[in-house]
């Protein structure tokens, strides 16, 4: 029986490097380059390692549209969310050094942090700011609509309140990786982007990696981004998430992401011990399945989790930890197999090119499992439909308000404050309201039905209310109460 089964084990070896394609970087490349039509993207590159080797790294298309500046191994991409792998990675180097307990309180380092609730203030350690488990919704609204420092986001965080049990539920929560960065600093003596660079960027080589948006600025081979706008692939301004820094702010290149993945699969070494190494890719967290990449209608996992700094789920009997990094109009994706000495990153240029997962899949494919699934295909026909249902249609009929306002609109004008969420000001101009966003994200309201305003942009709605005495007293977004304050 014993050797029927070695038998049987055998031949599934031999089955499954006889399934392996013969020229892999040619059928990735293929793939790459129908993708890339198909999506409508401008640019990406991609870099592939294995066993030590980088086996594929090419780049594709243009850095800005109207140019023909190419994308190549060099160009300066943004990392996006992959970045807090390199956060995890720094805090675990403070670990080794006996600084940083993955448990310590968060209040042992950063002594003034706090959310709504006293008893998860308390209680927040450092393994709750690197797994989204603290309790408290997406607060993304902190950096990105405002121009806050790093510090002041965090100190808004005290007005956050509980929406799921802690450490009993999930939310994606950047704020907290921002926390994470500041314990970094506190336990090192050094900012965190100093620590990553002469810590981590250096000692490996990664002379091409830069911790900050801004540190770019001024360079030579640097991506813009681009979405489509009225249906046409435009430049569109860049969001930094400098004010955020831990949870997504590197700059890097395909070149250096050969590094980045040589030296994690490598064990961590020289940075890391083994133990520590180990612990940023043991699930932490067990992710529902709803709240998980929609990949996973066609991986079809038996379970999903979240590591430090990593999702994680099984792929033809691996383990597949990986991060997608996104912001407006620039996209990433890496991708390790530790089991099998294999990564691959994507960067792109184009708004939320999901290609990259395709990518991702097929090349895991070619050059370890085996596989001829067409991947571009089922990935484009999973993501293109709420893709399509996103556009803008100029078919639809025009909202027409079933009643009038309640007050002539200089009544809804003024200044509208809440504690979290900054500061709004609305105004007159041409006979329409305007709303203007912690002096950064500025809407067009339309009317829509007595006191109910509309976003022109994005369509959020606004609900203004008066008080006995026929003054508008504030303004809801949702359940956001916006308070309006006494005129000057």
């Amino acid at each position: 029986m014993r050797k029927t089964f070695l038998l049987l084990l055998l031949g599934s070896s031999f089955l499954l490097h006889a399934q392996l394609s013969s020229n892999p970087q040619s059928e990735l490349d293929a793939l790459i380059q129908k993708g890339l039509k198909d999506w409508e993207g401008l640019g990406l590159s991609v870099v592939v390692v294995k066993d030590g080797q980088t086996v594929f790294n090419k780049g594709y298309g243009l850095t800005k549209v109207g140019t023909d500046e190419q994308v190549d191994d060099q160009t300066l991409m943004a990392m996006g969310s992959t970045t807090k792998a390199v956060t995890a990675l720094a805090l675990g180097m403070l670990v080794d050094e006996g600084k940083v307990h993955w448990d310590d309180k968060v209040l042992d380092h950063l002594p003034g942090f706090k959310v709504a609730d006293p008893w998860i203030t308390r209680e927040l350690t450092i393994r709750d700011l690197l797994t989204h488990r603290a309790g408290m919704a997406n607060a993304d609204f902190l950096w990105s609509t405002a121009n806050w420092s790093t510090a002041e986001i965090l100190d808004r965080m005290r007005y956050a309140e509980t929406v799921y049990p802690f450490r009993s539920g999930y939310i994606y929560q950047n704020i907290m990786y921002a926390a994470a960065g500041e314990v970094v600093a506190a336990a090192s003596g050094m900012s965190w982007a100093d620590f990553l660079t002469q810590r981590i960027f250096k000692p490996l080589g990664m002379n091409r990696t830069f911790p900050f948006h801004r540190d770019v600025a001024g360079m030579a081979n640097v991506v813009v981004p681009h979405d489509k706008v009225n249906g046409v692939l435009s430049e569109i301004p860049m969001l930094s998430a400098d004010a955020i820094g831990a949870a997504g702010s590197v700059m890097s290149c395909a070149s250096d992401m050969a590094i980045w993945m040589k030296f994690l699969l490598n064990g961590g070494e020289p940075l890391l011990q083994t133990e520590t190494f180990r612990e940023l890719f043991t699930p932490q967290i067990v992710i529902p399945r709803e709240s998980f990449y929609p990949t996973t209608q066609l991986t079809k996992p038996n379970w999903t989790t979240y590591g430090l700094g990593w999702f994680q789920h099984d792929y033809k009997g691996r383990i597949l930890n990986y991060h997608t990094g996104s912001l407006p109009g620039l996209i990433a994706i890496c991708g390790l197999l530790l089991s099998d000495d294999f990564g691959v990153y994507v960067f792109g240029n184009t708004d939320h090119i999901e290609l990259r997962h395709a990518i991702l899949y097929k090349a895991i494919d070619l050059f370890v499992t085996g596989g001829d699934r067409d991947w571009h295909d089922d990935i484009f026909r999973l993501y293109q439909p709420s893709a399509a249902a996103a556009l803008p249609s100029n078919t639809s009929t025009p909202f027409k308000s079933v009643l009038p306002p309640s007050l002539p609109l200089e009544s809804y004008t003024g200044i509208y404050t809440h504690p979290m969420r900054g500061e709004a000001v609305v105004s007159l101009s041409e006979g329409k309201l305007q709303l203007s966003l912690n002096d950064r994200i500025e809407l067009n309201l339309q009317h829509r039905h007595t006191d109910l305003f509309q976003a022109a942009q994005g369509g959020q709605f606004f609900r203004f209310e008066w008080n006995p005495q026929g003054k508008v007293s504030g303004v809801y977004t949702g359940n956001i109460h916006w308070i309006r304050q006494p005129d000057k």
